[in-house]
């Protein structure tokens, strides 16, 4: 049944949606809405509904949806070519404007996903050690292939580093090469490490995982025990990279892997990911350097396709302007200031977990360190939250707020008024 909000044209689109489709969509999003543009901070439904967009397409649109510039760089291109399967000057250009602020990247080649990209990364680890085990760290999302679906979201937990596969049709030979490690503890992966070190080829970690930040000194620890075994320790910055700083979550905090990923910012909100690192292990995508035994095949039809490779340099050219990242960070201090404070309020507990640009609550009275901690979270009051602020117009996904560029101070302001409505309405519920 639908509600009032809904037009003929909106309700048909869910209704065909449902009946070619698996869910009634595309894996995504909730199906129970069709958005038809986006402009600035906001979007549109096809009902003509008005949200205040910190979806924001799983993060890509940082700079806002329709950002001039970036329309300007990517109508310029289309009369060129759409792709080619070669190279082509915008995506050598950005290739250089990635590698001049990426600490770890002398060298980088695109793909068109994030999914993509971590899978590389980790079959260049194990190209370059010779080796077959990776560690990772539970609640870490690093795409959909088999080993990234280990133990993400584990409905059972079982002792580390035991893996635990996340969905249907995984072998289960795929957990004999991953371990599993908690975030935010040091001494364990300082112990797996040492335990496994002649059988591991990498350690991969989101250096901000999902909405946690990393407790001082434990990227630290990765990075001493990586490289004192000689083990290529991989950051997903898929999420972080130029939404943190210009130079990512490496710049920010201050250690740099081997490897690092790449994608939504890049791509402007245009298909595009990479792996960038150091030349050494970056060397196994180049057959005439490693040998055929050495060498880790890659291609892909719309890698570093001019048309996403223009967006992405528009999109960091945005960035790298004066005070572009002070706005993002001022705009998320004064979301999150408000969740605490109406929360506090209304006596309610919950924990505002985040880095300013990426953040939520947590219905829980506990601090939040890693995926276990998360788990005692109030998931009901989640959803009636995530339910009461789309009410008033306000677009998130089920647990961030995606800050960007372009929100406003109405945005801010209506968003601040959803929060307070939310947290009245949910203490009358009590």
């Amino acid at each position: 049944m639908y509600g009032e909000r809904y037009s003929d044209v909106e309700k048909d689109l869910i209704e065909r949606a449902a009946q070619v489709m698996p869910g009634g969509g595309f894996g995504n999003f909730a199906a129970d809405i069709v958005l038809a543009r986006g402009k600035g901070g906001r979007v549109w439904d096809e009902s003509g509904n008005e949200y205040v967009d910190f979806l924001l397409g799983s993060g890509p649109m940082l700079v806002g949806h329709n950002h001039p510039d970036v329309l300007a760089a990517v109508e310029r291109q289309l009369p060129n070519g759409v792709t080619f399967f070669a190279n082509n000057a915008q995506g050598i250009q950005l290739a250089e404007a990635i590698c001049d602020a990426v600490a770890c990247a002398d060298k980088l080649r695109f793909v068109s996903t994030g999914s993509e990209a971590d899978m590389y990364a980790m079959r260049l680890a194990r190209a370059h050690r010779g080796r077959d085990k990776i560690l990772k760290f539970e609640g870490g999302y690093h795409g959909m292939s088999e080993s990234s679906l280990m133990s993400l979201a584990p409905k059972r937990l079982v002792n580390f580093p035991m893996a635990v596969p996340d969905s249907a049709g995984i072998p289960a030979a795929v957990s004999d090469n991953i371990l599993v490690a908690p975030f935010n503890d040091a001494e364990v992966a300082r112990q797996l490490i040492s335990e496994y070190a002649d059988e591991l080829a990498g350690v991969i970690v989101e250096p901000f995982q999902r909405l946690m930040p990393p407790e001082p000194g434990f990227l630290e620890c990765l990075r001493e025990e990586t490289e004192r075994h000689g083990i290529v320790l991989i950051f997903d910055e898929v999420v972080t990279g130029f939404r943190f700083a210009y130079g990512g979550a490496q710049e920010v905090y201050g250690v740099t892997p081997d490897l690092c990923t790449l994608g939504k910012v890049i791509g402007g909100g245009f298909p595009l990911a990479a792996i960038a690192g150091k030349d050494e292990i970056m060397a196994h995508f180049d057959k005439d350097r490693v040998g055929e035994a050495g060498f880790t095949f890659q291609v892909g039809t719309l890698s570093g396709n001019p048309v996403a490779s223009a967006a992405g340099l528009a999109t960091l050219e945005i960035l790298r302007r004066p005070g572009s990242y002070d706005r993002i960070q001022a705009t998320g201090r004064t979301i999150m200031q408000a969740l605490e404070q109406n929360f506090a309020r209304v006596g309610i507990p919950v924990q505002v977990i985040g880095h300013p640009s990426l953040f939520d609550i947590v219905f829980t009275d506990r601090p939040v360190r890693n995926y276990r901690d998360f788990l005692v979270g109030d998931t009901v009051r989640m959803k009636r939250f995530n339910t009461l602020l789309r009410q008033r117009g306000i677009l998130k996904p089920d647990s961030k707020f995606y800050m960007s560029l372009a929100h406003d101070e109405a945005d801010i302001a209506q968003t601040v008024d959803a929060i307070r409505f939310a947290a009245d309405t949910m203490k009358s519920e009590l």
